[in-house]
C-alpha cells in the first residue's frame, strides 16, 4: 500500500519540482474521504538546504527518515545532472529498491537514480535538454526522450517540471485506483492524465514550434479535424507547391501533414472519452476516423490501450 512518502532533498533543489510531490502526497484532503499520507521531506545535505530559486528550506529529518518510507521521491536540483551525490544517500536508495520500496524522480533528479545504479538496464524519462547528457554519462541506462514518464516498477522517472504531476497521480492511479487520482487532479486543477490511458508510459502531444509558413495551415487543419484532405488542398492552402509545403511542414513540426492530423485526431478523441457521453461511433466521426473499428485500431497504435479501456480509466467502469 502507499501509504509512507518520503521527499529527499540535495543543495540546489528546484522549488517547483519539490512542490509537486508536496501537493500529490502531502496535504491533508481527509475531509474529501482521500487518502491521507504518512508525508516527510528528508535531507541528504544537513538541516538547511539552498534551492534554485535563491531561498533556503529548513528540514528536520535525514537519511534515516528513507527506511520507512513506500515510496521515495526525487525532485529536480541545479546541477544535477553533473554534482556528485553523497554515497550515504546512493546507498540509502539501494536498500530502499531492496526491501521493495517504490522510488520516483523528477525532471534532473533521474541523475540521482542513475548514480545510485538503480536505471541500469531500466528505461527511464528525463527532461528532453537532459537526455543525451543522461544517456553519455550512464551508457547502461536506456533514455526515452520524447515520453511524459516511465514506469519501470519500483522505479518511476519522469521528464520535466508538470510530468512530475504526471508521474505521481500515475502512482495515486496504479495504488488507489483512478477516482482517487481523478478527484486529487481536480483539487489541483489540472488533467488526471495526460495521452496515455493504462499505457506504461505516456507520450508526449507534438511539442509547439515556430510555424513560419504553415501556422495558417496548422489552424485551420486543428479546426476541420473530421475531414478528409490530402498534401495538394493543403498546398494550396498554404500558396505553395505540395512538395515544397511538405518539406516545409517536416521542417517546421517535426513530422509529416498525416503523422501531425493522427496525432491530432487521437488528442481530440480522448478529450471527447474524458468529458463526454458521446458514443465511440459518434467520436470516430466527430474525429476524422470515420468508422469506430478505424478509431480503435488508430487509438491502440498510439496508446496501447482501447478506446472503451481509457474512457473506463478516466470515468470509471459504468461510463464505457
Amino acid at each position: 500500500m502507499l501509504q509512507n512518502v518520503a521527499v529527499i532533498l540535495l543543495n540546489g533543489v528546484h522549488p517547483f519540482e519539490l512542490g509537486v510531490v508536496c501537493e500529490v502526497f502531502g496535504i491533508d484532503r481527509s475531509d474529501e474521504g482521500l487518502p491521507v499520507y504518512d508525508f516527510a521531506v528528508a535531507s541528504a545535505e544537513g538541516p538547511t538546504l539552498t534551492t534554485h530559486a535563491g531561498f533556503t528550506v529548513g528540514v528536520s529529518h535525514g537519511l534515516d527518515r528513507l527506511e520507512t518510507a513506500d515510496l521515495i521521491a526525487v525532485p529536480a536540483g541545479e546541477t544535477y545532472a553533473v554534482r556528485e551525490y553523497p554515497p550515504e544517500m546512493l546507498d540509502a536508495l539501494r536498500r530502499a529498491v531492496d526491501r521493495g520500496t517504490r522510488v520516483l524522480s523528477v525532471c534532473s533528479g533521474a541523475f540521482v537514480l542513475a548514480a545510485a545504479g538503480l536505471l541500469d538496464g531500466r528505461r527511464c524519462a528525463v527532461h528532453w535538454r537532459h537526455a543525451d547528457q543522461l544517456a553519455r554519462r550512464y551508457p547502461r541506462v536506456t533514455v526515452e526522450p520524447d515520453v511524459l514518464y516511465v514506469d519501470e516498477d519500483p522505479v518511476i522517472t519522469s521528464a520535466g517540471t508538470a510530468a512530475g504531476i504526471d508521474a505521481c497521480l500515475h502512482l495515486v492511479r496504479k495504488e488507489q485506483g483512478p477516482e482517487v487520482a481523478n478527484r486529487i487532479a481536480r483539487r489541483m486543477v489540472v488533467p488526471p492524465h495526460r495521452d496515455g490511458g493504462q499505457a506504461q508510459y505516456i507520450e508526449r502531444p507534438l511539442p509547439a514550434a515556430p510555424c513560419d509558413t504553415v501556422g495558417e495551415v496548422l489552424g485551420w487543419m486543428e479546426q476541420h479535424l473530421d475531414q478528409e484532405v490530402t498534401v495538394e488542398q493543403l498546398a494550396a492552402r498554404a500558396h505553395m507547391a505540395p512538395r515544397t509545403f511538405a518539406r516545409r511542414f517536416q521542417q517546421e513540426t517535426g513530422t509529416t501533414p498525416y503523422r501531425w492530423i493522427l496525432r491530432q485526431r487521437v488528442l481530440l478523441a480522448q478529450r471527447l472519452l474524458e468529458a463526454t457521453d458521446e458514443t465511440v461511433d459518434a467520436i470516430a466521426w466527430r474525429t476524422g476516423f470515420g468508422t469506430a473499428a478505424a478509431l480503435r485500431h488508430q487509438f491502440v497504435r498510439a496508446l496501447d490501450t482501447t478506446p472503451n479501456a481509457y474512457r473506463r480509466t478516466f470515468r470509471g467502469p459504468e461510463a464505457a
